[in-house]
């Protein structure tokens, strides 16, 4: 398989590295830019729809508390009519049989109701006409003519009980009940409510009549109030099976719904091309709806897509054109380079060819460095051995030496006691094994035990030469004893203190060594009652403090320090703190 793989990639690999360089633009740089384009369309239409149909769901949200206002105002008109005595008395009295001039009966009935209607001061601004009827289906209108519209046929009693609004009027018991059609069908920019009359004075609430109020549909432009450049609305009645369009501003007139219920219909919406928003009116239960084309709504995704692909061309050709040349002047250096490898197989070391300050520019002058130094390096490594043989006999040297000493210091020592000369003798015995600790067998640390008797033995010495001037207090807790520090570290510190605290001191003087733990750190103090230090900055070069505060730095790292008090004819303390080895290592790792 690995070989197959490799057998198709070698049929379509490019020879030559310029062929190779300009599939290789053309492939990073068209690619990014068609997926930049299609995810930014992407973006850019999800973007557009989620918020037109948030913005439209809070606009048919408001949309359908102004039309609460608004219906509500219409309940209170129906409950109104229904409470108003005059309407009853119409009612009474038609449903009494009368003989004589109906028709004459039935206009004073109607001018009865047109006056409890201005007597109320209703806004009528949308209702086209309100009609009560009796309990033999007799018909008093205002705004209409006393008739009962599809239904007045010689079975009209018939009809209109057998009609599906007179069914909803009964078993909504005297609640008023929005119709998403006018009921007589007169009109088909109208829309009807209904509610059933009941009797106060008996017991049961026995029905005397139906009132019914005509509204016209455009009580939906105040209710949406949108331009139509943004879509349209439509209001659903869903009370039955088959939803009915009670408005319709948005679906364009070539536009045809099937039958259906209200999410058949959604989706046919959606088929032919909207986007489609919607909320339910709270007192109708009637769906209100945004629909707007999604071409219409995407024409500035539509742009950036047109202009991404026109971006993406634009940019391919331009790409092709700039590789051809760039590619040029990058394979002629590359050529250059592989000339001067060749030729250094074969011997060369001197290049005089030159190269532009850019990469492959820097890849040429750096191969030209490189053999220079080889040729250098094989020079240095003639020189490196000698220098290692140089070094073997130095070691030898080395280990000599220190048998050498210790063996005339012990006859220095045997000499001295042989004359009784004490003084000599002990100081044979404390520089030789001062010597001894200093060395420590090539180790570069040394136990504090071991330090302290370093400095003891130092103490013996000056004592000796100063006779007896100058007191060591050791105050070290037992407990860091055993603990390995760098050699050398606290001794330079008391030899210090003699030379520049206590030698020039008049009489006697003291030193003073206390070490212990503190907060994970080993903190050794040395301090003397000399002559102190005058100018503190001069500490930095002088004293012999500056080898010590070096070497501090580089075995302990930054958590060390050194730190220098004094004052003058008072005397000097020296400070420093680091974090034992082990530790230091445990907190490395």
């Amino acid at each position: 398989m690995k070989n197959r793989l490799r057998s198709i990639f070698s049929t379509f690999r490019f020879q030559r590295l310029r062929s190779r360089f300009l599939v290789a633009m053309i492939i990073i740089s068209l690619p990014p830019l068609f997926i930049l384009g299609y995810i930014s369309f992407n973006i850019a239409k999800n973007t557009l729809m989620e918020t037109n149909a948030q913005t439209y769901e809070n606009h048919l949200e408001t949309s359908s508390e102004v039309a609460d206002l608004l219906f509500r105002s219409i309940i209170n008109m129906n409950r109104s009519i229904v409470v108003n005595n005059e309407v009853r008395e119409v009612l009474f009295t038609s449903n009494v049989p009368q003989s004589s001039e109906p028709n004459s009966t039935s206009e004073w009935s109607s001018n009865k109701l047109q006056k409890a209607i201005n007597s109320n001061q209703f806004d009528t601004k949308f209702v086209n006409s309100i009609c009560v009827l009796n309990l033999d289906f007799k018909t008093f209108c205002a705004g209409r003519s006393d008739d009962a519209g599809i239904y007045e046929k010689p079975d009209k009693a018939r009809l209109i009980q057998q009609s599906q609004w007179y069914q909803s009027a009964l078993q909504d018991q005297g609640k008023v009940v929005f119709l998403g059609y006018d009921i007589f069908q007169e009109s088909k920019n109208s829309f009807s409510t209904v509610k059933l009359f009941r009797d106060a004075s008996s017991p049961n609430g026995e029905a005397i009549g139906m009132l019914v109020v005509n509204i016209s549909t455009a009580i939906f432009n105040n209710i949406f109030n949108e331009n139509s450049n943004a879509g349209g609305f439509m209001a659903l009645d869903n009370s039955t099976e088959l939803s009915k369009i009670v408005f319709n501003n948005g679906l364009a007139s070539d536009s045809s719904l099937n039958e259906g219920n209200k999410q058949s219909l959604i989706q046919q919406l959606e088929k032919q091309g909207y986007l489609i928003s919607q909320y339910q009116n709270q007192t109708t239960e009637w769906t209100f709806i945004h629909l707007i084309k999604v071409n219409e709504l995407l024409k500035q995704s539509n742009k950036i897509r047109t202009v991404t692909t026109l971006i993406a061309v634009s940019m391919g050709i331009i790409a092709l054109l700039y590789s051809i040349f760039i590619s040029g002047s990058i394979t002629r250096p590359l050529l250059t380079i592989k000339k001067m490898m060749v030729e250094w197989t074969k011997g060369a070391r001197e290049f005089d060819e030159t190269f532009e300050q850019d990469e492959v520019g820097t890849i040429g002058e750096t191969f030209k460095r490189v053999v220079y130094e080889n040729k250098q390096l094989n020079e240095r490594l003639i020189h490196s051995e000698l220098k290692e043989r140089e070094a073997e006999l130095r070691a030898l040297q080395a280990q000599i030496k220190p048998h050498f000493l210790y063996n005339t210091l012990d006859s220095i020592y045997w000499m001295a006691t042989l004359q009784k000369n004490h003084d000599v003798a002990q100081m044979a015995i404390s520089l030789s094994e001062s010597f001894k600790l200093s060395l420590n067998k090539g180790k570069e640390t040394i136990s504090v035990y071991k330090e302290l008797k370093h400095i003891e033995h130092y103490m013996t010495i000056q004592n000796i030469r100063y006779h007896n001037r100058f007191t060591y207090v050791e105050e070290v807790e037992p407990v860091i004893m055993s603990m390995d520090i760098m050699k050398l570290l606290l001794q330079p510190l008391v030899e210090n203190a003699i030379y520049h605290g206590l030698e020039p001191k008049v009489g006697k003087g003291m030193i003073r060594l206390t070490g212990k733990r503190e907060d994970g750190l080993l903190v050794f103090t040395v301090e003397d009652d000399g002559v102190g230090i005058a100018d503190l900055a001069a500490t930095q070069q002088g004293y012999g403090l500056k080898n010590v505060r070096e070497r501090l730095a580089l075995y302990y790292g930054d958590t060390s320090s050194l730190t220098i008090s004094s004052e003058v004819n008072q005397g000097t303390q020296i400070t420093i703190r680091f974090q034992p080895f082990a530790e230091k290592r445990d907190a490395d790792a």
